[in-house]
C-alpha cells in the first residue's frame, strides 16, 4: 500500500534574511510543489529514486538503516543532505527502524533550479511519513527560519515570525487587485539558501531592520495600489541594500527597466518580483532571462 504526501513550493515577499532575526515576513505558497510516495520495501533499507518535473530521474541510491544510523558520509552532496535528514528523522522517530524498508519516489513539478523549495518541500514530505515535527527536523538538518516548511503546509499567503525561537504563523487575505501588473522571472541562477544565511549572520549593526522591515510587510497586506506596492518594494531592497552591502537587483541588472525589481529570498539567484504597467516578458526575454511567470500562474 502506497502512501502519498505533497508539500507546497514557497515565495518570500518580504523578510529576506530579516526573518531569521525575527522580522514578520510575507510567505506566498505556490502552485507548484513535491510529492513523496512510500511503499513498502525489504532488507532493513530505503530504496530512493527522485524525478524532476520531466519525470526523469535525477538521483537515486539506496541506504540501509545501518548506514542512516551510523550517518555514513560519502562527500556526494546530494546524497549526504538526504541522508542526514533521513538520519534525523529516525533518530527522531525510532519506531521506523523496526518497518522491514521502504521504496520512495519523489516528484518535483517545477525545474529543480528555480528555488521554490527543493529542499524544504523534500523536509516536510519525511516529516509528514514520520510523523515528526517538519520545523524540528528543518534545524537539525538542514538550518533555516522555517518560513518555508510554513508555505508547504499552508495553502494560503501568510505571515511568519520567529518568536523566542518558536514559529508564529498567520494566515493573511494578502489577494492584491493589481495582481496582473506582478511577474516572477527567473534568474537563471540557483542561490544557495544555506550559504546566504550564514553570510548574512555575520553581519554587524542589524538592530533596527527588523522594525523597518515589519512595517513594510504590513503596509504590503493593506496597500491597494500598484504604484505604492512598488514603493514599498523599493524601500525594502533600499534597507537590505545596505544591510547585505550588495547592489540591489534593479541597479545591478536592470537599470533601465520601467517598473520595479525586487530580489526574493537569497539574493543573486532564483526568482525576483516584478511590477509593471505592462507585461514585461519581452524587455527580460531581450536581456536573456527566459522564465516569466504571471502572479496568478505561480502563486496559490
Amino acid at each position: 500500500m502506497s502512501q502519498p504526501f505533497y508539500s507546497n513550493g514557497k515565495v518570500l515577499i518580504t523578510g529576506e534574511y530579516a526573518v531569521l532575526d525575527g522580522a514578520k515576513a510575507l510567505a506566498l505558497p505556490t502552485k507548484y510543489g513535491q510529492n513523496l510516495i512510500v511503499e513498502s520495501g525489504t532488507r532493513q533499507s530505503v530504496v530512493w529514486k527522485s524525478y524532476d518535473h520531466n519525470h526523469k530521474i535525477w538521483f537515486e541510491d539506496t541506504f540501509t538503516f545501518a548506514a542512516i544510523a551510523a550517518l555514513q558520509l560519502s562527500g556526494n552532496k546530494d546524497r549526504d543532505t538526504l541522508l542526514t535528514i533521513l538520519h534525523e528523522a529516525f533518530a527522531m522517530n525510532p519506531t521506523m527502524k523496526n518497518e522491514p524498508g521502504f521504496e520512495v519516489a519523489t516528484h518535483l513539478n517545477f525545474p529543480r533550479n528555480w528555488g521554490l523549495g527543493t529542499s524544504s518541500t523534500l523536509i516536510n514530505n519525511i516529516a509528514q511519513w514520520f510523523g515528526i515535527d517538519a520545523y524540528e527536523l528543518l534545524w537539525k538538518s538542514f538550518g533555516g527560519s522555517g518560513y518555508d516548511i510554513a508555505s508547504a503546509q499552508h495553502n494560503k499567503p501568510i505571515v511568519y515570525q520567529l518568536q523566542r525561537a518558536k514559529p508564529v504563523i498567520c494566515e493573511v487575505p494578502f489577494n492584491p487587485r493589481f495582481k496582473n501588473h506582478l511577474y516572477f522571472v527567473y534568474l537563471n541562477q540557483k542561490q544557495s539558501s544555506k550559504e546566504a544565511i550564514a553570510a548574512y549572520k555575520q553581519l554587524p549593526n542589524k538592530a533596527s531592520l527588523l522594525s523597518e522591515i515589519n512595517l513594510i510587510t504590513q503596509a504590503v497586506l493593506t496597500v491597494d495600489d500598484a504604484h505604492d506596492f512598488a514603493a514599498l518594494l523599493e524601500s525594502h531592497e533600499a534597507i537590505m541594500a545596505q544591510i547585505l552591502r550588495l547592489d540591489p537587483v534593479k541597479t545591478r541588472l536592470f537599470p533601465d527597466f520601467k517598473g520595479s525589481v525586487k530580489s526574493l529570498g537569497a539574493w543573486g539567484g532564483d526568482f525576483v518580483l516584478v511590477v509593471a504597467p505592462h507585461d514585461p516578458t519581452a524587455y527580460f526575454r531581450n536581456k536573456g532571462f527566459d522564465t516569466v511567470l504571471r502572479y496568478q500562474d505561480m502563486i496559490l
